[in-house]
């Protein structure tokens, strides 16, 4: 067995692989190991993100909606199950910053069991060039969480549309 084989990641996508008759013979270890390195191939295949940015963007939770008119910058965030006293929400140098953590706990005296799930979340969001922070507010529905961050009058005034025009 080469080494190679042992690793599950940079291996050729091509299954061709070349078994020996003595692997052939039936070997349930080496078989074990070929379905193993076939699991970790699949699942790595199938998250096939271009970046670390990409990932940390499409694994990341809380989920945050992000919405911008001329007046102001608007982020919802999705935090199922959650009160505000377990969310913290501050802006520091043009960064939005979220965090928390989520704490569940469900036990089942008559069937025998307890179920619990702990972890700390945090994103962070760049802000637009203009935003007071100092006006930010935030409101907590139903397990949503909406910041508002008024654009400064500067911002507002320095919008300017421009044309565009169709090629001939």
């Amino acid at each position: 067995m080469a080494i190679r084989d042992l690793i599950p990641w940079g291996r050729q996508q091509n299954r061709g692989e070349i078994v020996s008759s003595d692997q052939q013979a039936g070997n349930p270890f080496l078989a074990l190991h070929r379905e193993v390195n076939r699991l970790f191939d699949d699942v790595f295949r199938a998250i096939s993100v271009p970046s670390l940015d990409g990932l940390a963007t499409s694994l990341s939770w809380p989920k945050l909606e992000l919405s911008e008119t001329d007046k102001e910058v608007r982020v919802a965030a999705e935090l199922p199950g959650l009160d505000e006293t377990d969310v913290e929400v501050t802006v520091e140098d043009g960064v939005l910053s979220i965090r928390g953590e989520k704490k569940s706990e469900v036990e089942d005296k008559d069937r025998g069991y307890t179920e619990r799930s702990y972890g700390r979340f945090e994103r962070q969001i760049g802000l637009p060039s203009g935003v007071e922070e100092d006006k930010a507010t935030a409101t907590f529905d139903k397990g949503v969480l909406t910041i508002t961050l008024p654009k400064s009058a500067e911002a507002i005034e320095s919008t300017r549309r421009i044309p565009i025009n169709a090629r001939s």
